[in-house]
């Protein structure tokens, strides 16, 4: 995961916070501990240009410093029933959250794709073609709105359902619905291997694009701990023991 110099600053500092943020007490520590490091890898994550998360470099030491510190303040417990997952449970799919007028699939495509083309009389909103760097897969995807819509797909990095079995059934529906459409949670993919990824959790699926896999993992962890959810110890250790070779 290549990031630039005031990035990686930016995470050193968060490490700093996270130290403060250590002394206070109570449940809400964690949470806000998780909120300024999710803010610091999400920052880091739009100041890359598209397609450079597919290179070989690896992470800055301060991000991944930054994201072992968050993993700590996340809890560890077993998961929890499926009983009444369903997507509608995360409030309409795409939803403008943000209000721009264009729906969440969309300006994803947008923040993803390069050479990107938009549909006629759509305010510019819905993406006709464009190309993917994929951090999956480490491929380029030529994407055309049509028959091959599917080859590039928006992955939650949290899947949903994972993300109900590991607290979000506790969480409010607007939190939901926000997780939902979260541009951290949110990435545009190869759509074979998100079909393959499904709704695994990192114990159970990673990247076949080792160089991505540090990336993937922290924004694993600033999600969780965004919205307050935990993760199990097979999920848990296998987020650490990746994060302990992004050196």
């Amino acid at each position: 995961m290549n990031i630039s110099s005031s990035a990686a600053t930016k995470s050193l500092s968060v490490l700093a916070g996270l130290l403060l943020a250590g002394s206070l007490a109570g449940c809400d520590a964690a949470a806000q501990v998780g909120a300024k490091v999710a803010d610091a890898v999400h920052s880091a994550a739009a100041s890359q240009a598209p397609g450079t998360g597919t290179g070989t470099g690896s992470a800055h030491p301060g991000e991944v410093a930054a994201a072992v510190a968050q993993l700590a303040s996340i809890p560890v417990k077993g998961k929890a029933p499926k009983t009444g997952y369903s997507r509608g449970q995360f409030g309409p799919a795409w939803s403008d959250v943000d209000h721009n007028g264009c729906d969440t699939r969309n300006d994803m495509l947008r923040r993803d794709l390069t050479d990107v083309t938009t549909k006629p009389g759509t305010r510019d909103c819905v993406i006709a073609s464009g190309k993917l760097a994929d951090k999956y897969t480490g491929k380029t995807i030529t994407f055309t709105r049509g028959e091959n819509s599917a080859d590039v797909q928006i992955d939650h990095i949290i899947p949903l359902s994972l993300a109900w079995q590991t607290g979000a059934q506790q969480i409010s529906a607007a939190q939901r619905l926000q997780l939902a459409n979260d541009p951290l949670n949110l990435m545009s993919a190869d759509g074979p291997a998100n079909q393959q990824k499904s709704d695994s959790s990192a114990d159970a699926w990673l990247p076949a694009n080792k160089a991505f896999r540090c990336e993937y993992v922290a924004r694993q962890t600033a999600v969780k701990a965004k919205y307050k959810l935990w993760m199990t110890r097979p999920e848990h250790d296998a987020i650490a023991g990746i994060l302990a070779t992004c050196k």
